[in-house]
């Protein structure tokens, strides 16, 4: 989802009302940044509070590419990484994840050896159907082992983008909401619905009634179940002990643009690229009785931030045994303050950019490469900014690009490098990447090796239901990512 998908971001449709009147009744942040312009780093770095250069969600094997957890991969998240969960567990938290794991799908990453207790979802992305011989198509699990299969069991029809899995995941919530109420145990729920994530779908109540098609339609829906379960949240009389944040993993896939792409606001680009559509996101803080309502904070926030500052919620400290990227937002939250760090942007294990203050340096500039743009692959359609948009690898580390944030939000303008601001700007910036740099440790690659004989063949639970695969043989070898 992207930046500009909702009415409170200035969305012309208006089509999100209860996303929109949880940011009238809570804070809107404009400067929220997810960790990676992919989904699987940035939902590893929301769970672990580190970037995923640190936490392993990237390759090496060709430089500045991005990459995520598909079927034939066969890493995941490290049994050295502490997870969210697992560190809330400890203060009597009871944690579930609802929806896109999306950190490994081997049984040694499976979310419940994570910290969860009860998961209702997909290792991977809903793509398919694929013919069950080539590649298996997803799994669908309840706790410990799968109940059916994406396209057999679980129904999405590719042809008018129907599909009833935001309302099972929104019952879902309900219900475990419910639970843990009634038994007054305090809980953690991670509400990772995919319905915006090519093949788009949506229930067949919201089908054709957005402007924007069918991806509006399921943002609707999308914004539907957030507003049931802030309802629900009340009903119950827990709204007042409930800290509840919306946003998303990366920006709006422009690649799927029109018809199944979202709107990344005035921001360049998209989905897989480190300039400001494919990173800044859409983010609002909700908790009645604690956030004053209407608030706007020009924050710079992260997705590992949610990390930091859900532990504070608890009483509980980060890990200090590692480096943690993470900040606590509750100051910022409940009083309104601004705290000076910077944002980091990584494109595997290259940063490509840091933005300091209103200031964003560019030290390489990539859109996609030239033989993925000639077949039709581009993350930044209609958009074409000469020099910054480039389909090679432009290197611009001994003079960054620079660009004003508020007077240059599209990453049009490039400041002019002889000028004294330029020189102010790229002095402090430098300053903070040498620091960055001097104290990184890269984790252990786990996005370099794929293999087909690791797909969901045989996850746990199919040979009740008659659904295990032949696996064929391992052939491991070094995944490719184009992008």
């Amino acid at each position: 989802m992207g930046w500009g998908d909702l009415g409170a971001f200035g969305e012309p449709s208006k089509e999100t009302p209860n996303l929109d009147q949880m940011a009238a009744e809570g804070m809107l942040f404009l400067d929220f940044y997810t960790a990676n312009p992919l989904c699987s780093p940035s939902r590893a770095a929301l769970l672990t509070g580190r970037l995923p250069v640190r936490n392993g969600f990237y390759t090496t094997n060709g430089h500045a590419r991005n990459a995520y957890t598909p079927q034939d991969i066969v890493g995941g998240i490290p049994d050295s990484e502490l997870l969210l969960p697992e560190l809330l567990k400890k203060a009597g938290y009871i944690n579930k994840i609802i929806g896109k794991w999306h950190l490994g799908h081997r049984p040694q990453f499976h979310p419940l050896k994570h910290g969860f207790h009860e998961w209702f979802g997909s290792p991977n992305c809903h793509f398919g159907p694929y013919d069950n011989r080539e590649r298996p198509n997803i799994p669908v699990y309840r706790d410990w082992e799968m109940i059916g299969r994406y396209y057999e069991d679980f129904k999405i029809d590719l042809k008018t983008g129907e599909a009833n899995l935001t309302q099972l995941y929104l019952q879902e919530a309900l219900d475990f909401i419910s639970k843990q109420q009634a038994s007054q145990q305090p809980f953690f729920l991670y509400w990772a619905i995919d319905a915006t994530h090519a093949p788009v779908y949506a229930s067949k109540q919201f089908l054709g009634t957005s402007q924007r098609g069918l991806y509006g339609d399921a943002v609707r829906e999308i914004d539907d179940s957030v507003g049931k379960i802030l309802n629900h949240l009340q009903q119950l009389g827990i709204s007042e002990n409930t800290f509840v944040f919306f946003t998303s993993d990366n920006g709006a896939a422009l690649i799927s643009a029109p018809k199944q792409g979202g709107s990344n606001g005035p921001f360049l680009c998209g989905k897989q690229t480190t300039f400001e559509g494919g990173m800044r996101e859409p983010a609002i803080a909700w908790w009645p009785g604690h956030i004053p309502a209407g608030g706007v904070s020009h924050q710079l926030g992260n997705v590992m931030d949610l990390f930091t500052t859900s532990l504070s919620l608890a009483g509980l400290q980060p890990p200090s045994d590692r480096q943690i990227d993470g900040i606590d937002l509750l100051p910022v939250i409940l009083q309104g303050k601004l705290i000076d760090r910077p944002i980091f942007y990584y494109r595997g294990n290259e940063l490509m950019a840091v933005r300091a203050g209103l200031y964003k340096a560019h030290y390489w500039t990539w859109s996609n490469s030239w033989e993925e743009h000639s077949k039709g692959i581009d993350f930044c359609p209609g958009q074409n900014v000469s020099g910054v948009t480039t389909h090679t690898q432009e290197e611009h580390t001994h003079l960054p690009l620079l660009f004003h944030l508020g007077s240059d939000p599209g990453e049009k303008y490039p400041l002019r490098f002889s000028s004294e601001e330029y020189q102010r700007a790229v002095e402090r910036i430098s300053g903070l990447v040498q620091q960055h740099k001097a104290t990184l440790v890269p984790g252990q690659p786990q996005l370099n090796v794929c293999d087909q004989a690791v797909m969901n063949w045989s996850p746990p639970g199919c040979e009740k239901l008659g659904k295990c695969l032949k696996v064929p043989e391992s052939d491991p070898k070094k995944c490719s990512w184009p992008h």
